[in-house]
């Protein structure tokens, strides 16, 4: 589980692409300060284990159907990664509850200056737009942002200038890739929802009425 908070920007050193996965080796600092194989940490909110460490990176390993559903297919030597270890118990949530699992990927549309902040639309699919309302919440990169408004096939979001400096979203252009992950509140409502509408239209037909019939009462 993380926050959606960026500790720090990695940078891909070397990238290994097999049939159907690939092994990341990335540099980085303030992530590996308690690192051990095995540990989590979100790579532009995608959530991996590392395989491999020293005082300088670490290497993880990604499987075909994550490089599908995620941007790290277009990364490349040299590229710039949102880090983030994985939430303590104890420690502030600062963001909101984001489990490194993508929900799709969207595309940046437009990016507007207005005073201090960046204005950045987002286009989605619907998979990721059903979970976005206005003041909601939402990870984009693994960056934990808040919705400032929304159409039917895409969402802005505001940033100030500490996040364009220390995360990926002040690095990248109209049309680049970005890893979406819906609120985690909004999908548990959600499958109670369907839930309850499932049991409402599939009510049991025992009842006292029934077992007088069969001879149980």
């Amino acid at each position: 589980m993380f926050t959606g908070l960026v500790e720090e920007l990695g940078k891909v050193e070397n990238l290994k692409k097999g049939a159907k996965s690939a092994k990341l080796t990335l540099k980085a600092d303030k992530v590996l300060t308690d690192v051990k194989l095995g540990d989590s940490i979100a790579v532009n909110g995608i959530c991996l284990t590392v395989v491999e460490y020293s005082r300088e990176f670490f290497a993880v390993e990604v499987m075909s159907e994550t490089l599908q559903k995620t941007g790290l297919e277009k990364l490349k030597r040299g590229s710039v990664v949102n880090l983030e270890r994985a939430l303590r118990v104890g420690d502030r949530l600062g963001g909101h509850l984001v489990t490194g699992h993508i929900d799709g990927t969207g595309k940046i549309i437009n990016k507007e200056q207005l005073d201090i902040a960046i204005l950045i639309e987002i286009e989605a699919p619907e998979a990721v737009m059903k979970y976005i309302l206005p003041k909601g919440s939402i990870a984009i990169d693994g960056i934990s942002l808040t919705i400032v408004e929304h159409k039917e096939n895409s969402f802005t979001v505001s940033i100030i200038p500490h996040t364009a400096k220390e995360t990926t979203l002040g690095h990248k252009d109209t049309g680049e890739v970005v890893n979406l992950e819906g609120d985690l509140i909004g999908k548990y409502v959600e499958k109670f929802t369907l839930n309850k509408e499932e049991t409402k239209n599939t009510q049991s037909k025992v009842n006292r009425n029934f077992l007088m019939e069969h001879g149980f009462y």
